[in-house]
C-alpha cells in the first residue's frame, strides 16, 4: 500500500517504507522479493533508485498481492491438493470451504490497490478530527 500511496512520485527507498510502516528492513526485503517475483513491483538502481509498482495501483487487485505474499487464498489444503485426503471427493465440508474460498477470492479481485489507498486516505483524514475527553 505504501508503494500505491507514492506511485506518482519517484521510486521509494526500502528504509523509508520500513520506517513509515513500522517494520524491519529485513522483513520488508522478504515481502519485496515476493512482490518482485510476482511482477507487481520493480526495482530501480542508482542515486534515485528504490522500488515502484510495476503497474498503476488501479490495475493491481488485492488477490494478486495476497497470492504473491501468501500463495493460495484457500483456507484448507484439500482444495488445492485433493489427493492429500482420501475423503475430499465426497466431503460436504470441503464444498463449504470451496464456497468460502471463492467468496474471498471474489472480494479480493474486486478491490484494487488504488481503492485500498483511497480508503486509507479517507480514514487518515477522518482520524485527524477525533477528540477524546
Amino acid at each position: 500500500m505504501d508503494l500505491g500511496e507514492h506511485y506518482s512520485s519517484r521510486p521509494v527507498l526500502r528504509k523509508d517504507i520500513a520506517s513509515r510502516q513500522g517494520i524491519s528492513e529485513r522483513y520488508l526485503e522478504q515481502l519485496i522479493n515476493a512482490l518482485r517475483i510476482a511482477g507487481l513491483i520493480k526495482s530501480a538502481r542508482g542515486p534515485h533508485g528504490g522500488y515502484i509498482l510495476a503497474r498503476k495501483p488501479s490495475e493491481i487487485n488485492l488477490c494478486e498481492v495476497v497470492r504473491a505474499l501468501e500463495g493460495s487464498v484457500v483456507l484448507v489444503d484439500c482444495l488445492d491438493k485433493p489427493d492429500i485426503c482420501r475423503r475430499s471427493c465426497r466431503c460436504a465440508a470441503r464444498d463449504v470451504w470451496r464456497k468460502m474460498a471463492d467468496a474471498m477470492e471474489s472480494v479480493l479481485e474486486s478491490i484494487t490497490l488504488q481503492v485500498l489507498v483511497d480508503m486509507q486516505m479517507g480514514k487518515d483524514k477522518s482520524s485527524a478530527f477525533i477528540y477524546n475527553i
